[in-house]
C-alpha cells in the first residue's frame, strides 16, 4: 500500500500516515462561517484538503473514508448581518451554504462525506459543556460557561507551541468580571430576545464558537479521528481550544491524530485586505471570466505549507496550460495515476511537484502527436495515466471543462502555410516570410513551436482569430 507522509504541525514533523482504522478513515476540516461570499484565501484550504480527501479514497478507497466540513450557521457576524440588512438569520444562512457549496464545487471540489450545521447539535454542545463542569475543567458564571484554561496546563497550548504564561501576555483577550483567568475561553453565553438562543441549564443562550467543532466531531467521528485540517490562521485560538475541550472531556480518546494547517494567501505580493482594494471572492473572479480549474491550478502550484501569491499572470500561464494539456488529454479515457504522482502527492501533498510531473508527461506526449519517434514508451497508455493523474488532483474532470471548447479553430491552413515557407526559405536561405509569419502568428496570440518534426501552432490564452483573416483575407479560420 501507499506511504502517506503528512506534515504534522502538533509534532512539528513528518510523519508516516497510519489509521487509526485503515477502513475507517476519518477526516475533520473546519468550514466557513456563514454570512458572506467566500473570498480567495477562504477557498485554498478547501482545494488543499480536497486533494488530501481524493488521495485517501485513492489509497484506501472510496468507502472506507470519511470526510466532514462543518458550517457555522450561529455567529455574531450572522447577527450582526441580519440586523443591518433586516432579513432573517435563516434566509442569510441557507443562501450563504449555498453560494459556498456552488463556488467551491466551481474549483472542483468534492463535497464530504457530512456538512453539519452548527445549530443542528446544540444538544450535543450543550451536554459537552456539562461534562466540563462536571470534570472542573469548566465553570458557570453569570450565564455563561467558561473553559479553565488553568485545569490542563499540562496540555494547553501544544499545537501552536506557547506556554499559558505567555499566551497571556501576548494576547488580546475580552477582559470580564466573570472570568476566573483572561485565557479562560467562552463555550456558552446568553442571549437577548433578540439573538437566536436555546435552552440550557445556565438560561437561553448560545454556543461559543469552538465548541461547536468539538461537539460534531465527536458526535460524526468518535472521541478519536486521524486527521483535522484547516488554515493555520485557525492554529491559535480556535484549534488550540478544541483540543483542550474534547482531551478534557473524553480523556480516554486522543481527538485528532494528526494536524495538517495550510499557509496564508496573498494578492501581487501583499497580503490581501479591503482597505488596500486587493480583496475579491471566488465569484467575482468566476464572474470576470477565470475559470474554476484555472484557480485550482494556481492554488496547487504552490505548497500548501507555503505562502501562496494569486497574480493575473498566474492565471493565464495556468489558462494555457489548461488548454494544452485538455486538448491533449481530449478522447481519452482516464486507466489509473502514474505510481510517481501518487508518491510525490503522497509525500505530503506535493502538488507543485506533481504539477511538474505533469508537465513533463504532457512534453512525452506532445513530441508523439508532432511525428516523434517513441518505440520504448506505450504512449497510448501514458494518455490515460496522464488524465488519471490530473483527476487526482482535481483538474481535467469533465464537470470543470465547460470554460474550454474542444472544437477551438481548426489551424491546419496556417500551419500548412507556415511548413511551405520554411521549406523554400530552407532553399533559399532567405527566411524573411518565416519570420513575418512566426511575428503575425504570435500577434494573434499562437504560440509557434518548429522542430524537426514539423510547425506547431497552440492557441494562448490572448488568442485572437480576427488577427488571423488579417494575414490571409480569402481565408477565414474556423
Amino acid at each position: 500500500m501507499t506511504t502517506i507522509k503528512l506534515h504534522n504541525t502538533r509534532t512539528r514533523t513528518k510523519e508516516d500516515f497510519v489509521p487509526i482504522d485503515e477502513n475507517n478513515v476519518r477526516m475533520y476540516v473546519c468550514g466557513p462561517t456563514v454570512y458572506d461570499r467566500a473570498h480567495l484565501g477562504n477557498a485554498r484550504p478547501v482545494v488543499v484538503f480536497d486533494v488530501l480527501y481524493r488521495l485517501l479514497r485513492h489509497v484506501y478507497g472510496t468507502d472506507h473514508v470519511k470526510y466532514v466540513r462543518n458550517f457555522t450557521d450561529v455567529d455574531d457576524k450572522i447577527n450582526a448581518r441580519a440586523a443591518e440588512s433586516g432579513r432573517a438569520i435563516g434566509d442569510i444562512t441557507e443562501e450563504t451554504i449555498g453560494w459556498f457549496l456552488d463556488d467551491m464545487g466551481q474549483l472542483g471540489a468534492l463535497e464530504p462525506d457530512a456538512a453539519p450545521r452548527a445549530t443542528q447539535y446544540i444538544n450535543q454542545m450543550i451536554a459537552m459543556c456539562e461534562l466540563l463542569i462536571e470534570k472542573g475543567h469548566a465553570y458557570a458564571a453569570e450565564g455563561h460557561v467558561l473553559f479553565a484554561v488553568d485545569s490542563w496546563k499540562e496540555g494547553y497550548g501544544k499545537l501552536s507551541g506557547r506556554s499559558v504564561d505567555d499566551m497571556i501576555a501576548g494576547a488580546r483577550v475580552e477582559v470580564a468580571p466573570y472570568k476566573k483567568n483572561p485565557m479562560d475561553f467562552v463555550m456558552w453565553k446568553p442571549s437577548s430576545d433578540d439573538l437566536p438562543g436555546w435552552e440550557s441549564p445556565w438560561g437561553r443562550g448560545r454556543p461559543g464558537w469552538h465548541i461547536e467543532c468539538s461537539a460534531m466531531a465527536k458526535e460524526l467521528l468518535g472521541v478519536s479521528f486521524d486527521i483535522h485540517g484547516g488554515g493555520n490562521d485557525l492554529m491559535f485560538p480556535h484549534h488550540e481550544n478544541e483540543i483542550a475541550q474534547s482531551c478534557c472531556a473524553n480523556p480516554e480518546g486522543d481527538f485528532a491524530k494528526y494536524w495538517l494547517h495550510n499557509e496564508m494567501l496573498q494578492v501581487e505580493g501583499k497580503k490581501m485586505s479591503k482597505s488596500l482594494g486587493n480583496f475579491f471572492t471566488v465569484r467575482d473572479l468566476l464572474d470576470q471570466g477565470v475559470p474554476g480549474e484555472v484557480i485550482r491550478f494556481v492554488f496547487l502550484s504552490t505548497h500548501y505549507r507555503k505562502p501562496m501569491d494569486w497574480t493575473e499572470k498566474k492565471a493565464k500561464e495556468a489558462e494555457g496550460v489548461l488548454r494544452k494539456w485538455r486538448a491533449l488529454s481530449s478522447g481519452v479515457n482516464a486507466t489509473v495515476p502514474s505510481p510517481k504522482i501518487v508518491k510525490l502527492v503522497s509525500a505530503d501533498l506535493n502538488t507543485s511537484a506533481a504539477i511538474t510531473e505533469l508537465h513533463k508527461i504532457a512534453g512525452v506526449l506532445q513530441a508523439f502527436e508532432g511525428g516523434a519517434d517513441m518505440p520504448e514508451i506505450d504512449v497510448q497508455a501514458l494518455y490515460g495515466e496522464f488524465l488519471a493523474s490530473a483527476h487526482l488532483l482535481g483538474l481535467l474532470s469533465e464537470s470543470l471543462g465547460d470554460w474550454f471548447d474542444a472544437s477551438e479553430i481548426d489551424l491546419s491552413f496556417y500551419i500548412e502555410q507556415l511548413s511551405f515557407a520554411r521549406q523554400v526559405a530552407m532553399e533559399t536561405k532567405d527566411f524573411s516570410e518565416v519570420d513575418r509569419l512566426k511575428l503575425a502568428y504570435i500577434d494573434a496570440g499562437l504560440e509557434v513551436r518548429m522542430s524537426k518534426a514539423g510547425v506547431e501552432l497552440v492557441q494562448t490564452p490572448s488568442f485572437d482569430a480576427k488577427k488571423l483573416e488579417n494575414i490571409y483575407p480569402m481565408f477565414r479560420p474556423g
